[in-house]
């Protein structure tokens, strides 16, 4: 696996953690275990009236029972008696064979300290078992550990940097002119960005680290549009990313829900990876073009 491929499965990772919810995410996380413990992690679902006996997931060489929860936003009270009602449930059921508690939550901020504490005070009044907290670090680590054929296998293929290399016009033409065309400004910016854009974005290493590999394809998208017999069409597309970006950005994303969001608009990260690459270098060549995102702020005007 090369970086321009562990770059994008790590966007997926993060996106995929903090989109899926309720049972979505407790089949994202088995779904992982599953190809990071093979033969060894066990899902567990609903049976019956007594229903998953408080556990979605049993790793049988460590005794671990896993616990997911999460809801659309975590609040203090539900997710205190969220840990009490199933640590003590899982207790009854399991026995002596829970020697692990492992708490999975897709609070990707991190638990309230109330929890914390009430994880260290149960884990004090059960000594002979463990207890454990797994979050998106943690599920992160796992999953990015996993090999290419299990990473397509949960995210889809993804192009790699010898993808990139190989791109052609054919593979730029239709996620061009696929674009939705605007009518451009009458005085576009074209100011160059300076090396500290990335940084002032904030963007994460895997969606920053997807930019500059498409870099290495900048310049065909530019040739394309240079030998293009249309030459406003670089221009409305162009305009295209800005109205979209700033229309992101007006209602609260993050920096990273915004590029997916242009990712999406652009064509997706889906489908072939020759196309998903011409995608990485139609993206990159209007971030470098400060068509999308802001420009790093020059010393000289401070």
């Amino acid at each position: 696996m090369d970086d321009t491929q562990r770059f994008a499965y790590g966007l997926k990772f993060e996106n995929a953690f903090l989109r899926e919810r309720g049972k979505a995410f407790e089949t994202l996380f088995a779904r992982i275990m599953a190809h990071a413990f093979p033969g060894d992690f066990q899902p567990v679902r609903p049976y019956g009236p007594k229903g998953d006996l408080k556990c979605d997931g049993f790793r049988a060489s460590d005794g671990t029972v896993f616990q997911c929860y999460a809801p659309d936003a975590i609040k203090l009270e539900p997710l205190l008696a969220k840990v009490d009602e199933d640590f003590a449930g899982a207790l009854v059921h399991w026995t002596t064979k829970m020697l692990r508690w492992e708490f999975v939550h897709n609070d990707s901020r991190g638990l309230p300290a109330e929890a914390v504490k009430k994880l260290a005070a149960l884990n004090a009044a059960n000594p002979n078992i463990d207890l454990a907290v797994c979050g998106e670090a943690e599920l992160r680590l796992i999953a990015m550990s996993l090999a290419l054929h299990q990473l397509e296998d949960l995210f889809g293929a993804v192009p790699s940097g010898r993808v990139l290399e190989k791109l052609d016009f054919e593979a730029l033409r239709p996620v061009l002119l696929a674009i939705q065309r605007q009518e451009p400004d009458a005085e576009p910016s074209l100011v160059a960005p300076s090396a500290a854009k990335l940084e002032r974005n904030a963007l994460s290493q895997d969606a920053a680290g997807l930019l500059r590999q498409g870099r290495r394809r900048e310049q065909l998208v530019e040739a394309f549009f240079a030998g293009w017999p249309d030459p406003d069409l670089g221009e409305e597309i162009a305009q295209a990313f800005r109205v979209r970006y700033q229309a992101l950005k007006a209602v609260g994303l993050s920096p990273d829900d915004i590029f997916g969001e242009l990712q999406a608009f652009a064509g997706g990260m889906t489908g072939e990876p020759a196309r998903q690459g011409a995608v990485l270098a139609v993206l990159s060549y209007f971030f470098e073009r400060c068509d999308i995102f802001e420009d790093a702020i020059r010393i000289d005007a401070i």
